[in-house]
């Protein structure tokens, strides 16, 4: 089907943005290091990896449970970054702001950007602002590039991924999506949903000192873990198998899933990480995570396998089988 427009589905992370890299920016500006797909890139400079991404934020609203968009800018260069088992160091920011946004929710979105990166242990070193007339754009969009340091020895693409390895993901699904959609909308439930963003970098620094064997780290944002595990397995050509009953879903996302219509896989995160890592590594790993203030709810949840290669498959808690395709439409838009 030929497409003459722009979609919102487009800026999902799933199927229509897949085809959308492929077909607009992959066919004109092919090379090796976009052609991996990765959050991130890694550069070799003078004898070192480096690891570097760029990321926007458009998130509404720019206030929610758990933070702002400075806080989500922020966590989430960390995260690309961290997801090349990278110790992030440095980070540009860019603010485009519409005409007649207040300078108190400036303010708070200027201090929410320097306690994520104290917190994360990232530097800002240069940034620039623009200002749009009222109504071209909508209160502030943020546009970061961060770059990082990968320890020797460390590789953990999403083209790694090997049968027999073990799918850990370090606490709850859906938390960040399922927040923002509820404050969009202004429902009430009676427990708060909490977006789950925060920095991952100190997590990943700890499971690779344990077991450097790692073969791949993901942070399952837009299009949630469903996506990212898709991509995962066309990535590394490997079957993986999602185990139902081991998801962690808390009781207020279920509930308010079932309300909304929506599948928790789908729904984006901006606090969890995949972690494929052979079987024989997978108790340290876990336990590893476990003990650390950002994975003390960390579950296995799958397998990796040779059989049905290129898929993602659902074992349900009734002992059936379903297909966990890659996202296809517009879950939530602008939610990172």
């Amino acid at each position: 089907m030929h497409i003459e427009r722009i979609r919102l589905d487009h800026g999902s992370g799933g199927e229509a943005s897949q085809e959308l890299v492929h077909d607009i920016f992959l066919s004109r500006l092919d090379n090796d290091f976009l052609r991996k797909l990765d959050d991130s890139a890694v550069v070799k400079l003078s004898g070192s990896n480096l690891a570097m991404t760029t990321d926007s934020y458009v998130v509404d609203p720019i206030f929610f449970p758990g933070g702002n968009i400075g806080s989500l800018a922020v966590h989430g260069t960390v995260n690309d970054l961290s997801m090349q088992g990278a110790d992030p160091l440095y980070l540009t920011l860019g603010l485009i702001l519409e005409e007649g946004l207040s300078m108190e929710d400036l303010k708070r979105i200027i201090d929410a950007v320097a306690e994520a990166s104290q917190e994360a242990g990232i530097s800002i070193i240069a940034g620039d602002t623009k200002v749009v007339p009222k109504g071209h754009m909508d209160k502030i969009f943020i546009n970061t590039t961060g770059i990082g340091l990968i320890p020797d020895g460390v590789d953990v693409s999403s083209q790694n991924a090997k049968p027999g390895d073990v799918l850990i993901i370090n606490g709850h699904i859906g938390d960040h999506g399922i927040a923002i959609l509820t404050q969009r909308e202004g429902l009430r439930l009676k427990t708060e949903l909490v977006s789950d963003s925060s920095p991952l970098n100190s997590l990943v620094s700890s499971i690779l000192k344990v077991r450097p064997e790692i073969h791949v780290l993901r942070d399952p944002t837009r299009g949630g873990v469903a996506t990212a595990l898709n991509e995962i397995a066309n990535h590394s050509g490997v079957g993986i198998n999602v185990f139902e009953h081991a998801l962690p879903i808390s009781k207020p996302v279920l509930s308010a899933s079932e309300i909304l219509g929506l599948d928790p896989l789908y729904v984006a995160n901006e606090g969890k990480c995949l972690v494929l890592v052979p079987a024989e590594h997978a108790d340290v790993v876990l336990g590893t995570m476990k003990k650390h203030p950002y994975g003390k709810n960390s579950e296995i949840i799958g397998e990796i396998t040779s059989e049905n290669p290129g898929r993602v498959l659902l074992k349900t808690r009734v002992g059936g089988t379903r297909i966990l395709s890659m996202l296809t439409g517009e879950q939530l838009p602008r939610i990172c």
